[in-house]
Formats: structure tokens, C-alpha cells, sequence
């Protein structure tokens, strides 16, 4: 799947296409054990909030009638326990990551709450899903897609297992435009959350690639546009926060 002689950005740096996964994965490796606790920190819980509203737009059936969600890089099981909540019997969670740390820290997770029944852990790398085309109600994905090397390839593989009438979500930092609140947020991500980071899990560098990633993320109108690329119709976002988040959503029709 790589793309030979081609650059990408992790954080700020430029680094070889075929390079950026690992580093992204020593970057998870590194933070899953408090990767949770560290969202509540940096956002002061509001990221709760934001997930809030993705399941909303979900909107899972609270019936029988069976209906299985994807969620890529949900290692932590974040968005698929909160769906399971708010669903019926008939739902049924699968959790794709290609973290085993943040796996390992969704199982245990799960069990805790009584969800491993209804909450699949998977290995699996979003550019190249191991699923049948067609094989899922729902796809989502939640501050996940920036740092896959290849976002145009994990969005067609997102189109190609979703069953018609299927939607596709996704939620993402985004660009904060509101006057005075651009110069806070920047002021709290580059000089509050790596010292942050370094408090917490002992490790600073990853959190700075963190916010540089997200300076990196493609504005939402150039995101959307790169969704309908991979087939979707009615794409469209919403802006969360000032600016700070924006929901995506996109069909298969």
C-alpha cells in the first residue's frame, strides 16, 4: 500500500510515507495507559461532550433489529461503549485498532463494564480493513483519521464495508477561526499540553506530535471534499466548540 519516494507529514516533519505508521505507533504505545485520562485533562472533559453528540447523531437502534457498528482507531473502546449504552439488544460493537497497547486497555476496559459481549477488539490497520465489503450499519471514527498515513485510502476501505444506506462518521479536531479563542487554544496546545503530557505519562514528545498533527488536519470543506472522493453523498460537517472540533458525516447510498 505504500507509495514509493513519497513524504508525509508526522507533526510538523516530514518523514517517508512508509515511516509515518510507526511512528504513530510508538506514539499510542507510549500514551495508552493514560491515554483516557489525559483527553479529560487537555480537554477539560469536554471531549465527553463531543462523543456525546457523535452517538447522537448515530442515533443506534434501541430495538432488535440487529445492527453492527465499525469503529477504527477506538482502540480504547471510548465510542463503541457509549453506542452499546445507548442501543438495543440488537447491536453488536467491532473495534478495530492498529495499536495492541490500546487494544489491551479497551478489553480490560469492556470487562469492567460488562460490554465483552457486545464489543469486539480487532488488530487491524484502517488503509486495509480484513472485513467483507458491504459488512457494516455504521462506520466511525473519533479523533483517529489524522494520523492515518494514507487518508484517502482509509476512506474508500470505510465506503467499501459499509452496507448501502450506511453512514459514516467521523470526529476530528478541526480549525479553531473565532477571533481571540485561535490565539488561546494555540497558546494552551503547544505550551500547556506537551509539559501536560510529560506530568502524566512521562512523555512529552508524544503529545507535542499530537498538536502539531492537528495543524496539519485538512480544513473541513477540503476534508469533506475528500470524502465524497471515496463515494459518499450528502457529506456534510458541523463545528464543535468554537471551531475545535467538527463532526463529519457522509452516506452510502
Amino acid at each position: 500500500m505504500d507509495r514509493p519516494g513519497e513524504t508525509t507529514h508526522f507533526g510538523f516533519r516530514d518523514v517517508p510515507l512508509g515511516d509515518k505508521q510507526t511512528l504513530v505507533n510508538d506514539v499510542f504505545h507510549s500514551v495508552a495507559s493514560r491515554y483516557d485520562l489525559m483527553n479529560d485533562l487537555m480537554s477539560g472533559g469536554l471531549h465527553r461532550v463531543w462523543k456525546d453528540i457523535m452517538i447522537t447523531a448515530l442515533d443506534p437502534p434501541r430495538g432488535d433489529r440487529p445492527f453492527a457498528l465499525l469503529d477504527v482507531a477506538g482502540g480504547t473502546g471510548d465510542i463503541a461503549f457509549r453506542a452499546a449504552k445507548a442501543a438495543g439488544a440488537g447491536f453488536h460493537a467491532t473495534v478495530c485498532d492498529i495499536n495492541t497497547d490500546m487494544l489491551a486497555v479497551g478489553r480490560e476496559r469492556a470487562a469492567k463494564q460488562h460490554l465483552d459481549t457486545r464489543v469486539d477488539f480487532v488488530e487491524g490497520n484502517a488503509e486495509a480493513l480484513a472485513f467483507a465489503d458491504r459488512s457494516f450499519d455504521a462506520y466511525t471514527i473519533a479523533f483517529g483519521i489524522r494520523n492515518v498515513p494514507q487518508i484517502d485510502l482509509a476512506l474508500r476501505e470505510a465506503y467499501r464495508v459499509l452496507r448501502p444506506g450506511s453512514r459514516f462518521l467521523c470526529l476530528e479536531f478541526s480549525t479553531v477561526e473565532m477571533p481571540g479563542l485561535d490565539k488561546l487554544y494555540d497558546l494552551f496546545s503547544f505550551k500547556v499540553i506537551p509539559p501536560l503530557g510529560r506530568m502524566v505519562t512521562g512523555d512529552a514528545e508524544s503529545y507535542q506530535y499530537l498538536v502539531e498533527s492537528i495543524r496539519k488536519f485538512p480544513r473541513p470543506a477540503a476534508f469533506a471534499d475528500m470524502i465524497r472522493e471515496a463515494g459518499f453523498s450528502r457529506v456534510s460537517w458541523q463545528t464543535l466548540s468554537g471551531g475545535i472540533v467538527a463532526l463529519h458525516s457522509g452516506w452510502r447510498l
